[in-house]
């Protein structure tokens, strides 16, 4: 940032250096000093003759909130313009939530399940909660939402979080990508494990590397389960910035990532989603699976028990087909090829109601 900037004064005070610069050289020392000041002084007078338009170009490309946090305290005019910036990208190093203690991820299935069935045999509950639009929530100190307050006009955001939440073992890659409106409107989840080493050519010795159907099935809802719980996190930021355009969600292991564009911002700040246990209710959905036991990349790579799975609500259009969301989830490389050879096979469709 420094660079961009004092390249910016030099062009608007070389004359001025110049003058200064041939003063200090002559004069004694204690003019030498005075000269030195005054050089200082037009130096940093030099940022009120650039214009806000291209300080903030510097502070969009900058975008990192903490580092723009810090430039408020340059000067007056710095404080101002720094709310100001549209493109902000925030580093959660540790994901804050109102409870005490952090549950882990499997004990949130379980809850969440136990929720479902004390909900369908206790007829008599209220539903208050659910029916509200925007159920009361506490604003923890230095969350995203409090930091991301002082801004005005945030149009883009992203969020880095810490690390991912799946912790499955075994040398097991899951990837998974989602979008949200209201509610999810599509998840792509990607699963396989990759091994350079050489491996029996005979597919009848290879070891299911995914678990079978059903633990598939499992890390897929442990998938959905953390998106909804992203989603959740960023529906107080949506509902505060009603000029933001998009969000984008993700963590440093590259795990997964929620993205919200301006329409399903819109969606979410009119008719807030159904919560439960700190996170959005995923409806029912229908997803389409496809499994292979070993596929062998262009690169050598062997990739062992790649499952794709596409998941939908069952009760909306599909404005893009599976083919075109899928390729699109994972840019390139091993998971764009992994994706593209998944295809090609059969599929089979599950459905899942809303939990």
């Amino acid at each position: 940032m420094y660079t961009l900037l004092m390249h910016a004064l030099l062009f608007c005070n070389l004359h001025n250096s110049h003058l200064f610069a041939f003063n200090f050289k002559r004069r004694d020392t204690n003019k030498k000093l005075s000269s030195f000041t005054m050089m200082i002084e037009t130096t940093m007078d030099g940022f009120d003759q650039l214009p806000d338009s291209l300080i903030l170009l510097i502070f969009n490309a900058i975008s990192d909130v903490k580092t723009l946090l810090r430039c408020r305290s340059v000067s007056k005019r710095f404080n101002c313009l720094v709310l100001e910036t549209e493109s902000l990208s925030l580093k959660v190093d540790q994901v804050i939530s109102p409870d005490s203690d952090s549950d882990s991820l499997l004990l949130t299935f379980f809850k969440s399940f136990l929720k479902s069935l004390q909900d369908f045999l206790t007829t008599t509950t209220a539903t208050a909660e659910t029916k509200s639009h925007h159920p009361t929530r506490t604003r923890v100190l230095n969350s995203p939402a409090q930091i991301l307050s002082q801004f005005d006009c945030v149009k883009h955001l992203q969020l880095e979080l810490p690390g991912g939440d799946l912790k499955l073992g075994n040398g097991l890659t899951v990837k998974w990508s989602a979008q949200f409106g209201r509610s999810l409107k599509s998840c792509v989840i990607i699963g396989f494990k990759s091994d350079k080493s050489t491996v029996s050519e005979n597919p009848g010795d290879v070891e299911d590397i995914g678990g079978g159907l059903k633990s598939r099935v499992m890390w897929t809802i442990s998938a959905l389960i953390a998106a909804s719980a992203r989603h959740f996190m960023l529906e107080e930021i949506v509902r505060e910035h009603h000029e933001m355009e998009s969000i984008v969600l993700f963590d440093r292991e590259g795990e997964g990532n929620v993205v919200m564009n301006k329409e399903g911002m819109r969606e979410c700040r009119l008719e807030a989603a159904h919560v439960s246990e700190n996170r959005t209710l995923v409806p029912s959905v229908r997803m389409l699976m496809r499994h292979v036991p070993r596929l062998v990349l262009e690169c050598g790579v062997w990739v062992e028990g790649a499952t794709l799975v596409v998941v939908r609500p069952s009760l909306e259009k599909d404005d893009v087909d599976d083919t075109e969301l899928a390729l699109g989830a994972f840019g390139h490389g091993i998971y764009r090829e992994t994706v593209q050879r998944l295809l090609k096979t059969r599929s089979y469709m599950l459905e899942m109601n809303s939990f």
